[in-house]
């Protein structure tokens, strides 16, 4: 049995923080450790034998039982599920046709269809609210309007439409999002979306809310022709404005229906429309939300100024300024701030952000700042680093920062306040991480750390083959000597995890990656290093020493028994006579089909320990 040294004991046993000091840590820690909904379980039960349990058309699309009908409430979440899961396909969307699901609530996020298929499955719904974030370009914007429009029903009634990251052709020079009269929520985060195509959205007679971020609007002047009914409208860093700012904030001022405003930014813009906006008093006489963040010249003291004039207001965006700071903002009762100053503000940036990299990637750095020494169980905040992780794959800053912040947050004993499945998500979006920039070495390192944590190599279930992979593949190419001893020990844990097929796949792994030359070059026994490990038998490495058609494979396990020999010999030494070790090292010794390498270190094993061998009753065998 191998177990890894780690500071202090760590039972099983959940430690919930207290909810009086942290009610959004308890509730994240009730909501992770209570088992799935039996609605939730089923769905997943069927989507992952939606072959077995449909039938197929003759176009090899899918179609539920004749006899089947969904409730429309289970068929929104199960549409959800299955597009969290990424089995929305062109196959798979088509048991949506029909009559046997009713849907209200369309979440297609990143989904692989197109556009005949979405029109197939989801526009002869009464569809209320769609979501197609960032679907796959198969399916561009106007392919998603044309479709809504061919359903009258969805014209008057469909409420909330959200495209970012959708795409548009680019011989498309118009959006007509004219025909959607119903529409009140409209989001066009990062889309190809013009000046001419807000000012047809602007003619929308119900619309509310608007989000026009990071598109490539010239002018906000058509906002005027909904200044009486718009509440809401995000404009984060919109790079393409040539508006002056007196002619920007002229717009604003007569806005005076809006509840809540955003113009953040990108701090290295060093956009100063925030500084002016702050310096007027007869603007956003009701606003209740303001977000700023990013903005230059931003003060204390001017902030403070607006909210005084504006004791409504809720919430205010500030990180990445010089501005939340002082004790007005932890006294004014009410007010939430997303900002950089302390864990409060940390948090509220890192669940407003959790979809801009700019800001999630500037939150965690504070995050990381403040949880260096951290010795409390967070896990409501370990939760929000694991959202971003998820919603920003390929975001580099953002994954190695998170690596960090995990590290922080789940280090030692903080582990032990984490739930189990919390704790798997961040293991295996720690090793997404990994698979996505596999030459980043201070990523590889930190995911590393993580996994010396006895809570996670015990109790949390992810991929152990996978893992004991990779640690042996960064064995292989990295030389620092208490990375490797770290990894060594990882690897003997995680190896007594896996079945008998896996441990053989990992052998034949072994071999194409080790040159246990590599393995000559580990420490020695003098070396300073500590022994991480602990045996109570050297039997299981017995077989692999009598495994000479892979000399790679007994050249680690002779590494492993002459490593804790050397550390502790009066307890091993005695343990490898006791079991008759010895006679394998002989063996290896005089065998005529041993690797010349390996016969070298077996010699070297029996000369260093002979005399310590010489001390036990039993006399050495060769």
């Amino acid at each position: 049995m191998v177990h890894f040294l780690h500071p202090g004991l760590s039972p099983r046993t959940l430690v919930p923080p207290d909810a009086q000091k942290d009610a959004l840590g308890c509730c994240v820690v009730q909501e992770e450790a209570s088992p799935y909904t039996l609605v939730n379980i089923c769905l997943n039960v069927l989507i992952a034998n939606l072959e077995k349990l449909c039938s197929e058309r003759s176009d090899g699309t899918l179609c539920l039982p004749d006899h089947w009908n969904f409730p429309q409430e289970v068929a929104d979440r199960f549409l959800g599920v299955m597009t969290w899961q990424g089995k929305l396909t062109d196959r798979t969307a088509s048991i949506f046709q029909g009559n046997q699901m009713k849907l209200k609530l369309v979440n297609i996020q990143k989904a692989k269809i197109s556009a005949a298929a979405f029109t197939k499955a989801f526009c002869h719904h009464r569809v209320i609210e769609l979501d197609a974030t960032a679907v796959h370009t198969d399916l561009a914007i106007p392919d998603i309007i044309s479709g809504l429009c061919s359903n009258s029903w969805i014209q008057q009634n469909l409420r909330c439409l959200l495209l970012n990251s959708a795409s548009v052709p680019r011989d498309s020079r118009l959006l007509f999002f004219g025909q959607l009269t119903g529409l009140r929520i409209l989001s066009v985060f990062n889309v190809c979306f013009h000046s001419e195509d807000l000012a047809n959205v602007a003619q929308l007679p119900k619309l509310e809310s608007l989000d026009i971020s990071n598109t490539l609007v010239t002018n906000i002047s058509a906002l005027l022709m909904c200044k009486d009914r718009l509440k809401s409208l995000t404009m984060h860093y919109l790079k393409c404005l040539t508006m002056t700012k007196p002619q920007i904030l002229s717009v604003i001022r007569e806005l005076k229906c809006l509840l809540h405003l955003d113009i953040s930014d990108h701090r290295q813009l060093k956009s100063d429309l925030a500084f002016h906006l702050l310096q007027q008093k007869d603007i956003l006489p009701h606003i209740v939300s303001l977000d700023i963040s990013g903005g230059s010249c931003v003060t204390d003291g001017a902030v403070e100024l607006f909210i005084r004039q504006r004791p409504a207001m809720q919430f205010v965006g500030l990180l990445a300024t010089d501005a939340g700071y002082s004790d007005f903002f932890t006294a004014k009762q009410g007010l939430r701030v997303a900002g950089g100053a302390n864990m409060s503000q940390i948090s509220e940036a890192l669940s407003r952000y959790r979809n801009r990299s700019c800001f999630m990637k500037e939150a965690l750095y504070r995050l990381f700042t403040e949880t260096f020494s951290m010795q409390v169980t967070m896990p409501a905040i370990l939760k929000l680093v694991a959202v971003g992780m998820r919603n920003h794959p390929l975001d580099l800053p953002v994954q190695f920062t998170a690596s960090a912040c995990a590290l922080n947050l789940t280090r030692q004993g903080l582990a032990r306040g984490m739930p189990v499945r919390l704790l798997s998500e961040v293991t295996c979006l720690l090793f997404k991480a990994l698979k996505n920039f596999p030459h980043y070495q201070q990523l590889q390192k930190n995911c590393l750390l993580s996994l010396t944590n006895s809570r996670i190599l015990v109790d949390v279930p992810f991929d152990r083959f996978d893992a004991a992979k990779f640690v042996m593949r960064w064995l292989c190419k990295h030389e620092n000597p208490k990375m490797q001893t770290m990894a060594v020990s990882i690897t003997s844990i995680l190896a007594l995890q896996l079945s008998p097929e896996q441990t053989a796949q990992l052998q034949e792994e072994l071999l194409m990656a080790v040159k246990y030359a590599t393995i000559q070059n580990w420490p020695s026994s003098s070396c300073k290093m500590t022994a991480l490990v602990t045996y109570r038998s050297f039997k299981a490495f017995f077989p692999l020493l009598g495994n000479f058609s892979q000399p790679a494979v007994q050249l680690w396990a002779l590494w492993a028994m002459y490593h804790v020999c050397s550390k502790n010999p009066s307890k091993y030494c005695k343990m490898l006579v006791e079991e008759e070790g010895l006679q394998l090292l002989c063996d290896i010794q005089d065998h005529s089909k041993a690797d010349p390498q390996t016969q070298q270190i077996a010699t070297s094993i029996l000369d260093d320990f002979r005399m310590h061998f010489m001390n036990y009753q039993r006399p050495p065998l060769c």
